[in-house]
C-alpha cells in the first residue's frame, strides 16, 4: 500500500472526497484506487480563519512502485503498518492477573490469545452492575467501597472521558487501539489524533473484551479481592484471594492507583517500593461555548467541542498543568474510601454537556510530602480527601470556589455564569481552608499565567472543585529489566505500580508484562 499524507478537508466535507485527492496525488483516476484506509486524522486550528482537517491515508493500487515515483509534493511513501505478533504458549500453572483495569485487561487478553488461560481477580463487579452503583452514588452519596468509580470491571478509566491519546510512542499502541475498535469502540479511535471513546461506550467495550478472554479459556472473577501471595525457592507459587488459593508461578499486579489497602499489604510483605512524584489540585470548569470561541475564534457548531492542554513553570520553580480535559463533560465523584471526597472528569461519547472541565494540577515530589516512607504520598492524598469531606459536611459534597473569588482570596457564596456539574453537589467556600498551601499558592500563580496561553482560563465565573488527587499513583513498586519485582514471577504493572499514566499507556504496560510470561512458556 501507499501512505499519502497532508490531504485536506474543510469542516463539513465528506471523507469520500479523500479518494479523489489521493488519486490526484498519484496522478491516476479514482477508479485506479482499489482501497483506501484512513491512518491519521487531526484538526488544524492554528489559524482561526483557516481551520481544516488533515488526513493521512493508505491506498492500494496497481503498479504502486511506479505511482510512488510520480507522486506529487513528496507526500507519498510506502506504507508498512506494524504487525503485532506473539507466539503460542502453554503452562501447567495458569498465570494470575490482579485487577481488571486497562493494564490487567490487556495483559489478560494477550495471555489468553497466546493460550495461557489466565485467571483474573477483580475486587469490584461487572461493568453493568458497576454503572448502576456509581450512578446511585452520584445521586444519593451512598458509597460502596468495593464497587465505585475506581474499582470494578474496566478500572478507573471506565468512568472518565475514555481518552486513548498518549504521549508515549510504543509500537504496541496501534494494536491496543484496534482492540478497542474490535470490542465496540468506533473505528475512528484507530486513527484520530486524539481518540476518545466516552464512558457510555466503554462500558460495552470492557464487557466484550472480557467475553473474549472467557471464550479463550480465561476467567475473570469478580468480588475477589487479592489478599496476599506465597513464595518458594523459585519465587511466586501461590496467590490468596479471601478463602481461595490459586497455585501459580506468574502474577501480574495491575491493581490501579487507588488500591491503598493493597499497597499497604505489599509494603508489609516486604515488596520493595518507593514514593514517586505525582500531582494534585482541582477540577476547573468553564462553559464549553467559551472554550470553543477561544480555540476556534467563535462557537462553531460544525467542529467538535474544543479541547485544550497547557502547562506553566513558575519563577519559584513550581509547575502546574492541565490534564484529562473533558470537552462537553462533567465533574464527578470518584471516591472509593468512606469519608473522603475525590473528583474526576468524564464525558459521554457525544461530548454534549454545557461545560468543559479539566484537572488543574500541581507537580509534587517526595520532598514536598509532609511524611516519609514509601506510602507518604498516599497518606497525604487521604488527609486532603478527608479534609474536603469534612468541609462539605458529609455525604461527599465537594468544596468549590469561583476563580475570581479564589484569586481575590475571598469565600464564594454561590455560582456565577458557570454552574458546577459535580454530583452529588458542592459546598461553596474557600479552597485554602482544605488544600495545602503548597498547592493553593502554585494555583494562584498558575491560573493567571495559563490565561496568557488560554484567554478564557482566568474567567472569574469559572469553577474550581476540590480535590483532584488521583491523577496518578503516588507509589512505585520496583521492578527490574525483566519487569519482575524482587520476587521472581511477580510483575508490578500499569498505573498503580507507577509505570503508566492513562488508559493506553497502562494497556501497553500490561502487554509488555504479558509478553515476558509468554516468552517463558512459548511453544
Amino acid at each position: 500500500m501507499i501512505l499519502i499524507r497532508n490531504l485536506r478537508l474543510e469542516p463539513g466535507e465528506k471523507e469520500t472526497k479523500l479518494r479523489s485527492q489521493a488519486a490526484k496525488t498519484l496522478h491516476v483516476s479514482e477508479n485506479a484506487i482499489r482501497g483506501l484506509k484512513i491512518v491519521k486524522k487531526s484538526l488544524d486550528a492554528r489559524k482561526k480563519a483557516d481551520i481544516h482537517w488533515v488526513y493521512a491515508v493508505a491506498v492500494s493500487a496497481e503498479n504502486e512502485e511506479l505511482l510512488l515515483s510520480r507522486a506529487k509534493n513528496g507526500n507519498a511513501e510506502p506504507y508498512a503498518p506494524y504487525q503485532y505478533t506473539f507466539p503460542r504458549a502453554a503452562s501447567e500453572r495458569r498465570p494470575v492477573v490482579v485487577g481488571f483495569g486497562p493494564a490487567g485487561m490487556f495483559a489478560a487478553l494477550l495471555l489468553a490469545e497466546a493460550g495461557l488461560r489466565p485467571i483474573v481477580l477483580e475486587r469490584g463487579v461487572d461493568a453493568e452492575t458497576r454503572r448502576a452503583k456509581v450512578r446511585r452514588f452520584w445521586e444519593t452519596g451512598e458509597l460502596d467501597p468495593e464497587c465505585n468509580a475506581q474499582f470494578g470491571e474496566g478500572g478507573a478509566g471506565t468512568f472518565s472521558d475514555g481518552k486513548l491519546a498518549t504521549n508515549t510512542h510504543d509500537v504496541r499502541i496501534a494494536w491496543v487501539l484496534e482492540q478497542f475498535r474490535r470490542f465496540g469502540a468506533p473505528e475512528s479511535v484507530t486513527y484520530d489524533a486524539k481518540p476518545h471513546v466516552g464512558t457510555d461506550v466503554l462500558v460495552t467495550v470492557v464487557q466484550n473484551l472480557r467475553r473474549r478472554i472467557a471464550d479463550l479459556g480465561g476467567e475473570v472473577r469478580f468480588h475477589t479481592r487479592f489478599t496476599g501471595f506465597e513464595t518458594d525457592e523459585r519465587g511466586i507459587c501461590a496467590v490468596h484471594a479471601g478463602d481461595e488459593t490459586f497455585s501459580c508461578h506468574d502474577l501480574i499486579l495491575a491493581v490501579g492507583h487507588s488500591a491503598r489497602d493493597t499497597f499497604d499489604l505489599l509494603r508489609q510483605s516486604g515488596l520493595p517500593m518507593e514514593p514517586k512524584p505525582f500531582s494534585m489540585g482541582v477540577r476547573i470548569e468553564h462553559r464549553q461555548a467559551e472554550v470553543n470561541a477561544a480555540q476556534y475564534g467563535s462557537d462553531r457548531r460544525d467542529l467538535p467541542p474544543a479541547d485544550y492542554k497547557a502547562s506553566v513553570t513558575l519563577p519559584d520553580g513550581g509547575s502546574a498543568y492541565t490534564f484529562c480535559m473533558c470537552p462537553g463533560g462533567y465533574v464527578v465523584a470518584a471516591a472509593n474510601e468512606s469519608g473522603g471526597v475525590v473528583t474526576n472528569g468524564m464525558s459521554y461519547s457525544g461530548r454534549a454537556g454545557e461545560n468543559a472541565n479539566a484537572a488543574l494540577l500541581v507537580t509534587l515530589r517526595p520532598a514536598d510530602f509532609p511524611g516519609t516512607g514509601p506510602l507518604a504520598g498516599m497518606d497525604w492524598q487521604r488527609a486532603i480527601e478527608q479534609a474536603c469531606y469534612a468541609y462539605g459536611g458529609g455525604n461527599y459534597l465537594a468544596p468549590a470556589q469561583t476563580v475570581g473569588d479564589f484569586l481575590a482570596g475571598r469565600k464564594s457564596e454561590g455560582p456565577g455564569a458557570v454552574t458546577p456539574t459535580y454530583r452529588p453537589g458542592v459546598v461553596w467556600g474557600e479552597l485554602r481552608e482544605v488544600l495545602p498551601e503548597r498547592i493553593t499558592d502554585t494555583l494562584a500563580q498558575a491560573i493567571p499565567a495559563l490565561s496568557e496561553k488560554l484567554r478564557f482560563f482566568a474567567e472569574p465565573d469559572a469553577v474550581l472543585t476540590a480535590p483532584e488527587t488521583r491523577s496518578s499513583s503516588p507509589v512505585r513498586i520496583l521492578r527490574d529489566g525483566t519487569l519482575q519485582s524482587s520476587v521472581p514471577g511477580l510483575y508490578p504493572c500499569g498505573e498503580g505500580a507507577g509505570y503508566a499514566g492513562g488508559i493506553t499507556s497502562a494497556a501497553v504496560d500490561g502487554l509488555r508484562c504479558a509478553e515476558k510470561i509468554i516468552d517463558k512458556y512459548k511453544s
